[in-house]
């Protein structure tokens, strides 16, 4: 990395920004969003499209130390089938008020851990989601599957049902920061399931990895990113490990002293990219690798790259719904998320309401600067003839926001007649350069660190 300096001098080392998977994001989610919001934009999405679902399992058998997302242990079934019961009753009163016609681009189950619904669970919660819309004819089912909280009769009960992308978390393979992070996966547990799943002819297979985790060294992700490979995964999200133990009380478990260095964790990243690069995957957004006839891959080639909520995605559906506590909705006229807490989600809904507990309404630039800033995260590069024709603005106003950010990066970006343009030798101050159209207070929230 020849420009640390430049780097360096311009914060990347000591800042924490936004990943924006979504804008605005959402610590910026207010209380004016409620039920008739929500129930109103459902009722708004055209007859006959397509669009997004997602479904939130929030129960783990065991949390993890480095985990961040809203779970919860459960050790017995019992809560696990009322959640299940309550997704059913949630998917019922979407079924009420959506308009006919809707099918599923996407489908994905996420968590938490998916997988620790039994076979007939998971045969019932797809049922059930099928029956308010189905799979679309090029739809992709996707599944978060933990390696140590799975069996055949799962698997055969996702294969029935649909599934045909399984996602992976594989984090680190090394035995001693599996145990520093509370995650403890052999190898050859996860390449066991990962051979389980394609013998069921699921041929997209997705892994997550991390880089910045305690003791973590060139040579340890090295070998990870190894043995990774030798699965051949279609698809891998290499994330940043956010160590936030002020906001996730788990991670106080893990000690701050073998954390790297910011510095250290570019070159893990650089690292682990090279690898990736050199076996033959194209390089997607930020952290992201793709082979190339992963649609992932083909949607940065063709410009359809989008960005939600599970990071990079090839789906260019403008609605998102979210079901379960927590869960995110987007639509086109703002974003609706979910009540958190278990309890609370289950009460709304039992009582027949959506459980729509906050959210944000598009106004004034924020589709303007959203589509800058996906597009920046996405491509590197935002075209102003784009702007131009999407939305209601200006060359001026255009000129005036992309020279805002000039003047703050100089050399490190590039405006040209056509484009604003993030080159390869800043692609690391790719979400610092994206908060500088960020137009919402970022010293309120405490976001990740920008490396």
């Amino acid at each position: 990395m020849t420009h640390r300096p430049q780097l360096t001098r311009l914060g990347l080392f000591d800042a924490r920004v936004p990943r924006y998977t979504s804008y605005p994001t959402a610590p910026h989610f207010g209380s004016t969003v409620a039920e008739a919001d929500f129930t109103t934009w459902v009722g708004e999405i055209p007859e006959n499209s397509e669009i997004s679902l997602y479904v939130h399992v929030p129960f783990c058998r065991r949390l993890c130390w480095f985990c961040a997302c809203r779970t919860q242990g459960t050790t017995s079934d019992e809560p696990v089938i009322t959640y299940v019961q309550t997704l059913k009753a949630e998917l019922d009163l979407l079924r009420a008020h959506l308009p006919r016609g809707i099918s599923l681009s996407r489908l994905h189950w996420g968590g938490g851990t998916p997988t620790l619904l039994s076979a007939p669970l998971i045969r019932d919660l797809a049922d059930a989601i099928f029956t308010v819309a189905p799979l679309a004819p090029d739809g992709e089912f996707s599944v978060e599957i933990d390696p140590n909280e799975v069996d055949d009769a799962r698997l055969d009960a996702l294969a029935a049902s649909g599934m045909n992308r399984a996602s992976i978390g594989v984090q680190d393979f090394d035995p001693l920061i599996q145990k520093t992070i509370g995650r403890e996966q052999s190898y050859a547990l996860t390449r066991d399931i990962a051979e389980r799943i394609r013998a069921r002819g699921i041929t997209s297979l997705n892994a997550d990895i991390l880089y910045g985790l305690p003791h973590q060294t060139g040579p340890r992700i090295a070998d990870s990113v190894q043995k990774l490979l030798t699965l051949s995964p279609d698809r891998v999200a290499l994330y940043g490990y956010a160590h936030v133990p002020w906001m996730s009380r788990r991670q106080q478990m893990i000690p701050s002293d073998t954390m790297p260095t910011p510095q250290e964790r570019l070159s893990l990243f650089e690292t682990a990219r090279q690898l990736f690069l050199w076996d033959g995957y194209d390089e997607i957004g930020i952290d992201h690798f793709a082979k190339p006839t992963d649609g992932l891959a083909k949607a940065a080639k063709a410009g359809t790259l989008r960005r939600n909520f599970q990071g990079y995605t090839d789906d260019t559906s403008p609605v998102l719904i979210g079901l379960g506590a927590s869960s995110i909705s987007r639509f086109p006229q703002g974003f609706a998320q979910n009540v958190s807490a278990t309890a609370a989600y289950t009460k709304a809904v039992r009582a027949g309401h959506f459980p729509t507990h906050r959210g944000h309404r598009f106004a004034g630039e924020d589709t303007l600067r959203a589509r800058i800033i996906e597009a920046l995260m996405c491509d590197f590069r935002v075209s102003r003839a784009e702007l131009l024709r999407d939305f209601d603005t200006t060359p001026d106003r255009i000129e005036t926001l992309f020279r805002a950010a000039g003047e703050t990066f100089g050399d490190m970006v590039m405006i040209t007649p056509e484009a604003f343009i993030i080159p390869e030798k800043a692609k690391p101050l790719t979400r610092m350069i994206a908060r500088a159209f960020d137009a919402y207070d970022q010293t309120k929230a405490l976001h990740s660190a920008a490396v």
